[in-house]
């Protein structure tokens, strides 16, 4: 049971698939200037943050260009994502530039992965240096997935740098808003979540999302896309030609559901800008959905939905849902590189097993996705 992609073919053909499988702070008041002819900006609240943000915000992650931050603020857009732990701190470098002379027209929102207070205040006032700025209109504690993550050492430096007026609000991060929504309402200081959310996970974390809303939280979606993003199959036969549009609508598809006050989806050009300013102003039709269905029938084997049920289920340990949504970073957006740092992350035991050693895999996933195959091709990539 081999799988035959190297990191050598990865790196050479940019992506190969089978053929088969395709202190006090005012919040930025809503522009009252005409808008461009790429259509109308839409804003919402988020929660009872009061921040007034448009529909689709700015996720940074990927973005290397600031000239292509810079223009989203004048083109309107309100609301702007980074991290700390983005491009190896340089991400936040490159969002300060681009803003400078513009913050106060945005909310801005970093992230830390920190899992000691020391480690927390560090990173933030890090931010605060790089980003060229006194304050964070929201801080999350990122990538927590565990209720354990967010723990009773980091509540209270939240807490501080909210009194300090270093931050403005305090956030989460997550990939399994099911697994922590008990503990962010136990805690009651939480007033944003971020979470993944796109037309292939569908539903499923509906329940969590719910209790969210109505206790006023403040939610954003991120990973809007990753099915359908162009880095998907762009460089793989043209494949990507035979969906134009598939981005767009999946952008559409989130905008549906209002309790998601803004969207963070990945820009790296002007191209892509412009495309998804249009998502506020088109509505979503009966052709992106049948686009959005057939898309996900393809990358059906390909795309973790971040369900979690397989956690647990290999009996060598195998970090299976995180692994393959590693992999996603690399063959859905195009950042092997991103991909392989994360891998680089997880413990030792997890990244020495080699999936190709079995004669059968035990693990089953409920959405179809080929789990064997997917691990295998993470550790031929990234170990």
């Amino acid at each position: 049971m081999k799988f035959q992609d190297s990191r050598r073919d990865f790196l050479a053909a940019g992506l190969t698939l089978p053929a088969a499988a395709l202190a006090t702070h005012q919040a930025p008041a809503a522009p009252a200037a005409a808008q461009p002819a790429s259509g109308a900006r839409t804003f919402r609240t988020l929660g009872k943050t009061g921040l007034k943000v448009t529909s689709v915000g700015f996720g940074c992650m990927v973005t290397s260009d600031e000239s292509v931050v810079a223009k989203a603020v004048d083109l309107g857009i309100t609301y702007f994502d980074t991290a700390r732990v983005y491009s190896r701190g340089n991400n936040e470098r490159m969002v300060g530039s681009a803003l400078k002379g513009r913050r106060e027209k945005v909310v801005l929102s970093s992230k830390s992965t920190a899992r000691t207070a020391a480690e927390a205040k560090a990173h933030l006032d890090t931010s605060l240096k790089e980003l060229g700025t006194d304050y964070l209109d929201i801080w999350y504690m990122h990538f927590r997935d565990d209720p354990a993550a967010i723990s009773d050492e980091l509540i209270p430096v939240w807490e501080e740098a909210k009194k300090q007026g270093k931050i403005r609000h305090i956030g989460v991060s997550t990939h399994n808003p099911n697994a922590i929504a008990d503990r962010v309402l136990q805690v009651g200081k939480i007033e944003v979540v971020l979470s993944t959310y796109n037309f292939a996970i569908g539903a499923a974390n509906d329940s969590a999302f719910e209790r969210f809303d109505q206790a006023g939280i403040g939610l954003v979606a991120m990973k809007v896309m990753a099915p359908a993003s162009r880095a998907f199959g762009f460089k793989s036969s043209g494949e990507h030609a035979k969906r134009p549009g598939g981005p767009l609508a999946a952008l559409k598809w989130v905008l549906r559901n209002k309790r998601f006050a803004t969207t963070v989806p990945s820009m790296t050009d002007n191209e892509q800008l412009e495309e998804n300013l249009r998502a506020m102003s088109e509505p979503f039709v009966a052709q992106d959905e049948k686009l959005l269905a057939g898309i996900n029938e393809s990358v059906r084997p390909l795309y973790c939905r971040m369900c979690y049920r397989c956690t647990g289920q290999c009996p060598k340990g195998a970090a299976i849902p995180d692994t393959i949504r590693f992999l996603s970073y690399a063959d859905f957006y195009g950042q092997f590189a991103l991909g392989r740092e994360h891998f680089a992350e997880l413990p030792e035991q997890a990244r020495s097993i080699r999936c190709g050693e079995c004669e059968t895999c035990s693990v089953v996933c409920p959405n179809g996705v080929n789990v064997p195959r997917r691990m295998m091709r993470a550790q031929e990539l990234f170990a």
